[in-house]
């Protein structure tokens, strides 16, 4: 039921395909952010990094399009490889893009940044097979995670569980072993964790740490005495 998505942001970019190998019997998903310098004051990667890194893994990748025009880019990165692209309901004409994403063959996630209210994505959760709530700012990695952000991921959960969609919660930002179980009771169930995995010393232990963290608040999940 709970999905661990590392995220390559925090990885040594110098040997990226070793790193993501070292993860990769612990990682449900591999997050990749991808970032343009002006939706959010950073630079990353793009649709050629993307494919290098699908000649050395299977697993699924959910690309997280940080980008003011997402939609130049989703058909260049479906072709390099991406199984899933996120974008951000700040940047606008998000039935559009879902739909344009959908029409690639991708699954269509929608982002939402931690002072953004719960209503902005409200009309987009049937058509979204993602749903991705910040709980940091996006932009930068190993930022502490916001507190504040667990009451609209416990209404997007019960949003969704009302209506009977099957839309995935991920969540993102400052995850860790004692933030893991906070965001899965609030009903997350994709985690994705960039320094507390790729800053380890082991980084597939601590994505295992995490998983077992987040299991523990599942419901039905086995009560420690």
């Amino acid at each position: 039921m709970l999905k661990i998505a590392p995220s390559v942001l925090s990885a040594d970019f110098g040997g990226l395909a070793e790193a993501v190998g070292e993860v990769a019997a612990e990682a449900d998903w591999l997050h990749i952010d991808v970032m343009d310098g002006h939706f959010v004051p950073n630079l990353t990667i793009g649709p050629p990094v993307v494919a290098s890194l699908r000649r050395h893994t299977g697993l699924f990748f959910d690309c997280h399009l940080m980008m003011t025009d997402p939609g130049a880019y989703l058909e260049a990165f479906r072709r390099a490889g991406a199984d899933g692209c996120t974008v951000h309901v700040e940047v606008g004409n998000t039935a559009t893009l879902l739909d344009q994403a959908k029409a690639l063959g991708l699954r269509a996630g929608l982002a939402i940044n931690p002072e953004t209210p719960y209503e902005a994505i409200d009309p987009h959760l049937a058509q979204a097979d993602l749903i991705l709530c910040m709980t940091v700012h996006p932009g930068f990695g190993g930022q502490s995670f916001m507190d504040e952000v667990l009451p609209k991921i416990a209404r997007t959960r019960q949003e969704l569980d009302r209506r009977g969609l099957a839309a995935e919660l991920e969540v993102d930002g400052g995850i860790d072993e004692r933030t893991a179980p906070l965001v899965v009771g609030a009903g997350a169930r994709v985690l994705v964790a960039g320094s507390a995995v790729f800053g380890a010393e082991r980084p597939w232990e601590a994505a295992r740490r995490i998983r077992l963290a987040g299991e523990k608040a599942l419901p039905g999940a086995p009560v420690d005495l």
